[in-house]
């Protein structure tokens, strides 16, 4: 007598376009970077670290973030290191900062990304950015929903990087939601 397990029905995860098609196009050119960055560091996923080094180098409004450009130049200076040296513990490791429960055999398709290749902290970082776009009615995540997503979660690898670099990430995530109230986009960028 053979039993046989009853499948469950599985939703398609959406694919790389649809998944592209909810960010800016400034944001789709930052995870486009993340990950030949991820790449070309011999890295098996994309984690914060790469998004926020992509970042940084992509969108000028994440750079003005920040409290003017040594302290940006300093945090540069700690995500080009990751591949001489610092960081490179984190190889062959998967980034989980605990925001999403890691599920052995999922990958890294977690948090509705539908994309695999990214570490739990990256994919919940991405899907809280989207969600702080649709909190402001916006269709489409941008840079400065990233940067506040991941500059509020204590335990990832972007946090790790801004606070070696002397970045109050805290204080960070608190400027960039608090500036303009829930649409802090004013025109030139970030305005305190």
């Amino acid at each position: 007598m053979q039993y046989r397990t009853p499948r469950i029905p599985q939703q398609p995860a959406p694919n790389r376009a649809e998944y592209d098609a909810r960010l800016t196009v400034e944001l789709a050119t930052v995870v486009t970077g993340a990950r030949r960055r991820a790449l070309r560091d011999g890295d098996r996923q994309v984690d914060t670290a790469h998004l926020l080094h992509s970042l940084i180098e992509s969108d000028p409004e994440a750079r003005a973030a920040f409290e003017g450009g040594p302290q940006l130049a300093k945090v540069l200076g700690y995500l080009v290191q990751r591949s001489i040296g610092y960081g490179l513990r984190w190889q062959g490791a998967v980034e989980d900062s605990g925001a999403v429960p890691v599920v052995e055999g999922v990958g890294s398709a977690l948090r509705g990304t539908g994309v695999e290749g990214w570490s739990p902290s990256a994919a919940s970082a991405m899907a809280e950015a989207r969600e702080r776009a649709e909190l402001r009615g916006e269709v489409r995540a941008g840079g400065l929903d990233l940067l506040a997503a991941l500059a509020s979660d204590r335990e990832c690898r972007a946090v790790e990087v801004l606070e070696r670099a002397g970045v109050d990430a805290e204080q960070l995530a608190a400027r960039i939601v608090g500036v303009s109230g829930q649409g802090w986009r004013g025109v030139g960028g970030l305005t305190a």
